[in-house]
């Protein structure tokens, strides 16, 4: 008699519609891409227009689907006006964010809501549309946050970004619990530093960077390519009883 065996969930997103927030460069264009080569149609957002139309003309040469639409969502009234006129989504990656390394003791307030609106309030704003449209067209899915290992610890002269990080760790466990009901998904992925467009230059100062390799106990700064898998594993059914939870992506920094 043949043992019946257990089948291992699919990784696959065919038939699936994800969009992700600054998805022109960095970690939002690897989750973009990610999510295409999985089979899923993306639509990358981002202020930067020209960014966007190549990541997704460059997506769409390799065999995927994806569309590139300018949004600037600090301006709530238009992330309202481009979901509403929007067929529901099955797959949000909230990426969209800024930093802006100060002690507190040189903190403005210009500097706090550029951080917080950015960070917390738009990502807040932009899952109330997404959910809403899901909820309405009884779309089930999966909402992924891009948070960081700063949203599990502190560190110098990261007040603000740490305020913003844990703030959305804190957001992601309680609207698992207010959507679980409706098939909806919440989880986060917290990665160290990764190596980007965004983050190279603080990397020219070397005695900064020895910092960072110090903590990452694997040695090395992180890659887009180190999220990629977490991203597909967290849209797919592969994670399908995972929700409030964080993905810690940061070579073991925040082990010790």
């Amino acid at each position: 008699m043949t043992k019946t065996l257990p089948q291992t969930p699919t990784f696959r997103l065919d038939g699936q519609r994800a969009v992700v927030t600054g998805a022109g460069r960095g970690i939002g264009l690897a989750a973009a891409v990610a999510l295409a080569d999985a089979g899923a149609d993306v639509t990358l957002l981002a202020r930067s227009t020209t960014e966007i139309q190549q990541a997704a003309e460059a997506i769409n040469a390799k065999g995927g689907r994806a569309q590139a639409i300018s949004l600037d969502i600090t301006d709530l009234s238009a992330v309202t006006a481009f979901f509403n006129a929007q067929p529901a989504f099955n797959i949000l990656v909230n990426n969209a964010g800024t930093n802006k390394p100060k002690s507190i003791l040189d903190v403005s307030e210009d500097d706090f809501d550029a951080v917080l609106d950015l960070n917390v309030k738009s990502t807040y704003f932009v899952t109330q549309q997404v959910t809403q449209r899901m909820i309405t067209q009884k779309v089930t899915g999966s909402l992924i946050h891009m948070t960081s290992q700063m949203g599990h610890v502190g560190g110098p002269n990261r007040s603000l970004y740490c305020a913003s990080k844990w703030a959305l760790e804190g957001l992601n466990k309680s609207i698992a619990l207010d959507l679980a009901q409706y098939g909806i998904r919440s989880n986060t992925i917290a990665p160290t530093f990764i190596e980007t467009p965004l983050t190279k230059p603080f990397f020219e100062d070397k005695d900064f960077l020895a910092s960072v390799l110090k903590k990452i106990k694997l040695g090395r700064l992180g890659q887009v390519e180190d999220l990629m898998g977490a991203v597909v594993f967290l849209a797919s059914p592969a994670s399908g009883l995972m929700t409030g939870s964080s993905m810690v992506i940061d070579g073991g920094w925040t082990a010790e």
